[in-house]
């Protein structure tokens, strides 16, 4: 049915072209002709050679169509609402310009060049709602905030007044969910609002899932195991974001934009993302951070028991763990590898990458 559509378009398509330009054809070549049968004789042999033209031109057109019709049926509803604005808006563009080539008398800025115009806006419009679907919704989101009415702005100043604002969205990425902290925090409710899992953070996991190398098939699939979680068992709202920034290739770059975009948090344990974050004045919850600020606060001049487990980068050094993985660097400690020593802690360096302690063994202290 479709391709006898096409063919059918093509032939009227020729029909019309003949129509209006091939009467003119005729004169040039001196064929005295009436000018009703010109305009009967250029619509025939138009439609003619469209018609032949279909056997090479109807199975793309016929494949274009059933593709574009796959795409629409899989895009967002949302996107496609946007995107038709945004072509109704080129169209009528489209038209307020085609109004003032009509008048013109040479056939093909009157005739031809308005069919360009109307498809070059119509396809801009469309193409810039899709693709801009996200600042439109955001634009209408701050216009509708500034519009708020007085006895509305009350009531918000009496909640922030009780501390019942609304929390931030925060936007999980893809290294928190497979470290599977968050959903520890979450279920202990010291992390409060709705958790935003993006579309492409999903597909990296399913990506990483998927890997031929073992090691990353089973963070992938401990990462889809801890999305389970949050939404079955974990007492937290948690909603998928279905747009993309298809001009955007990189993930972490696509979380620093959505959290623009909906003005969220970027919940990550990723050191440079957190760094990306704080210079683009995006917010940032690092997972590192918050574990660094509940470990036991360890002093200088403190006494511990450690037992060292290997040797250090510099010279006559040690290293020893704690039960939480901090790292405890024991100077002169070398010779004490695989001893369980008491030391005396020196220094403490913690960022956000993790907590670092230096310390020295009690016994060289009391040598000296």
């Amino acid at each position: 049915m479709l391709k006898r559509v096409v063919q059918l378009s093509l032939i009227l398509t020729g029909g019309t072209i003949g129509y209006l330009y091939l009467p003119e054809a005729f004169t040039a070549f001196g064929w005295e002709i009436e000018p009703w049968l010109q305009q009967i004789l250029g619509a025939v042999a138009g439609a003619f050679i469209l018609f032949l033209l279909t056997f090479w031109l109807v199975s793309p057109i016929v494949k274009f169509l059933k593709w574009t019709e796959d795409a629409l049926v899989r895009a967002p509803v949302g996107e496609l609402l946007f995107g038709s604005l945004g072509l109704i808006f080129g169209l009528f563009v489209a038209y307020l310009i085609n109004t003032m080539l009509i008048d013109i008398e040479i056939k093909i800025i009157s005739q031809l060049l308005p069919i360009f115009i109307t498809l070059l806006l119509g396809y801009y419009g469309f193409q810039i709602g899709y693709k801009r679907k996200d600042e439109f919704l955001n634009l209408l989101t701050i216009a509708r905030k500034e519009n708020t009415s007085e006895s509305r702005k009350k009531e918000e100043a009496a909640s922030t007044e009780k501390n019942e604002q609304v929390p931030r969205k925060k936007i999980l990425d893809t290294s928190v969910i497979i470290d599977g902290r968050i959903a520890d925090i979450c279920e202990s409710n010291f992390l409060e609002g709705t958790l935003v899992i993006p579309h492409f953070v999903l597909e990296e996991l399913q990506h990483i899932a998927d890997s031929s190398d073992g090691l990353k098939r089973n963070r992938g699939r401990r990462g889809l195991d801890i999305l389970n979680r949050l939404q079955r068992d974990v007492p937290v709202n948690v909603e998928m974001y279905e747009g993309d920034f298809e001009e955007i290739q990189e993930v972490d770059s696509k979380l620093v934009k959505l959290a623009k975009v909906i003005d969220g948090i970027v919940v990550t344990n990723d050191f440079n993302l957190n760094k990306v974050c704080e210079f683009q004045g995006v917010q940032v919850l690092n997972i590192n951070d918050l574990a660094n600020a509940v470990k036991p606060v360890v002093l200088p001049g403190e006494e511990m028991k450690v037992h060292v487990i290997k040797d250090g980068k510099e010279q006559n050094q040690g290293v020893a763990y704690l039960d939480d993985g901090t790292m405890i660097v024991v100077e002169e400690g070398k010779s004490f590898i695989g001893d369980t020593i008491d030391v005396i802690v020196t220094s403490v360096l913690q960022t956000s990458a993790g907590r670092m302690i230096f310390a020295k063994p009690k016994s060289l202290e009391k040598a000296l």
